[in-house]
C-alpha cells in the first residue's frame, strides 16, 4: 500500500578521476594541434521528475492501494493463481480499512522496477558515463552504467535494484537491468532470478518524459509483461530528505538504553 507523499512527509521529518600528466621536455618539438572531434549529445534527462498523470489528484492524505500497471503480467501455474489470490487478500483487507503491510511499510527498498513507479517524485544526474536515478522515498539510489557490458548472471551481486547497463539510441536510453533479488517483487508479483528487465527511456516533450518496461522471466511468465511510466518534470522542486527509520542489523538498544553488537544467531 502506499500513502500519499504529503501525510508521509509529514509523518517523518563523481566518481574519482584519477591520472598523471607528463610535461614535456623543453626541447621537445610541439605536437601538432589535435583535430576536434565532434561531441554526441546527448538528450537530456536531467532534473527532478513527477508521475503524470499524477494517480494520487485529488486523493489527499489517505491510504491507497495503486492498480497493477498495465494490463497485469501473464503468469505460469501456480504462480497466477496464487498471485491472484493474494491480490484479492490485499484489496478486501484495504476495502475493510485495514491494508496489509508491504515493503514500503517496513522501510525496506523498493527495488526494480518500482523505483521507476516514483510515488515520491526522482531526480536524475546525468555524469560521464553513468545515469544516476535519486528517488525521494527512503532516499534511494540507482546506477545505470553507461557503456558497459552485462556480465554473466553468476558474476552479479543480487541486490534490490540489480545491475543496470544502458546505451543511447538516438533519443532513447535503453537500459538493461538483472541480478533483481528474488524476495523483492513488484506488485507481489514473482519472478525468477533469470528475470532481465529492460527500459527504453525518452523524452516525449520538452518536460515530459516515459518509461517503456518490458519484464522478460521465462521460467513464470507465459509473455514479456509490458507497461509505461509517464513523467512531468518540476524544474522548481528540491528533493527532501526521507529515511525510515527501522532497527539496526548490526546494533540492538537494550533495556536501559544503551546499544550492543547482536549476536551471531541475531543478526539476519
Amino acid at each position: 500500500m502506499h500513502l500519499r507523499p504529503s501525510i508521509l512527509l509529514a509523518a517523518c521529518a563523481a566518481a574519482l578521476i584519477a591520472g598523471t600528466a607528463t610535461a614535456a621536455p623543453a626541447h621537445a618539438s610541439r605536437p601538432a594541434p589535435a583535430k576536434p572531434v565532434a561531441a554526441t549529445a546527448q538528450p537530456d534527462i536531467s532534473g527532478v521528475w513527477e508521475l503524470y498523470p499524477d494517480p494520487f489528484a485529488g486523493d489527499e492524505n489517505t491510504f491507497r492501494e495503486l492498480s497493477v500497471p498495465g494490463d497485469g503480467p501473464k503468469l505460469r501455474e501456480p504462480y497466477a493463481s496464487q498471485w491472484k489470490a493474494q491480490r484479492a487478500k490485499r484489496d478486501a483487507a484495504l476495502k475493510a480499512g485495514k491494508p496489509l503491510v508491504d515493503p514500503s511499510t517496513q522501510c525496506l527498498p523498493e527495488g526494480m522496477p518500482a523505483i521507476m513507479g516514483a510515488i515520491f517524485p526522482l531526480e536524475i544526474l546525468q555524469t560521464p558515463g553513468r545515469v544516476t536515478v535519486l528517488a525521494e522515498f527512503l532516499t534511494q539510489t540507482r546506477r545505470i552504467y553507461l557503456g558497459r557490458q552485462q556480465p554473466a548472471l553468476d558474476d552479479i551481486n543480487p541486490s534490490f535494484y540489480g545491475l543496470a547497463t544502458g546505451r543511447w539510441e538516438g533519443d532513447t536510453l535503453v537500459v538493461t537491468t538483472r541480478g533483481v533479488k528474488e524476495d523483492v517483487r513488484f506488485f507481489e508479483i514473482p519472478h525468477s532470478a533469470e528475470m532481465t528487465i529492460t527500459e527504453r527511456i525518452r523524452r516525449t516533450g520538452p518536460d515530459l518524459m516515459e518509461d517503456q518496461i518490458t519484464i522478460d522471466d521465462p521460467k513464470m511468465l507465459i509473455e514479456p509483461y509490458r507497461f509505461t511510466y509517464g513523467y512531468k518534470r518540476n524544474p522548481t522542486y528540491e528533493m527532501q530528505e526521507y529515511f525510515c527509520d527501522r532497527e539496526d542489523p548490526l546494533f540492538k538498544v537494550t533495556s536501559d538504553g544503551t546499544v550492543e553488537m547482536k549476536d551471531t544467531d541475531e543478526i539476519k
